[in-house]
């Protein structure tokens, strides 16, 4: 159970966190690359749109029927699975948890102590939880990366939970 995570405090429910089954999650972003490509404010409808349109084009081109390309694209896709080392948006949570409308910052609780941001710098974070296809044992679950990647090589570790203030 040491690698559960509470989210208490000013919320309106209190959730738990298993990093252990984000790898399944469609969230989940490549840590070697995130930091490094521009930060883009990604429209949902706009991407979902070219989602739709390059399946619409794959059948006009290949048909409806699986061509061998798509197997491959799944051996890669779980190979990537299995060695890469990534990391989830932390808003999607801090949403679902529902923080009152008067709290104002997000305390990270980690073994080293405690780190305290305020709640639009929280929105941002990235919680890595898997290095080179592992989970963090050593010094995880999670390691908490700033948005803007600004501690990346030096992110927060040993997180036990976070508190909404």
């Amino acid at each position: 159970m040491e690698n559960i995570i509470s989210f208490k405090g000013k919320v309106k429910y209190t959730i738990t966190l298993d990093p252990g089954v984000w790898i399944f999650d469609d969230r989940r972003v490549d840590l070697n690359t995130y930091f490094d490509n521009e930060a883009e404010n990604k429209n949902e409808l706009e991407e979902y749109t070219k989602a739709v349109s390059k399946h619409w084009d794959r059948e006009i081109m290949e048909g409806a029927v699986f061509p061998p390309t798509l197997k491959t694209e799944k051996k890669f896709e779980k190979e990537k699975v299995l060695t890469g080392t990534f990391g989830i948006p932390f808003k999607p949570f801090l949403l679902n948890a529902e923080p009152d409308k008067n709290a104002e910052s997000l305390i990270i609780e980690s073994e080293d102590g405690e780190v305290q941001l305020p709640l639009s710098q929280a929105e941002d974070l990235i919680l890595g939880f898997s290095n080179e296809g592992k989970p963090l044992k050593s010094d995880g679950p999670v390691h908490v990366y700033l948005g803007d990647g600004s501690n990346k090589n030096n992110p927060i570790k040993r997180v036990k939970a976070f508190r909404v203030e």
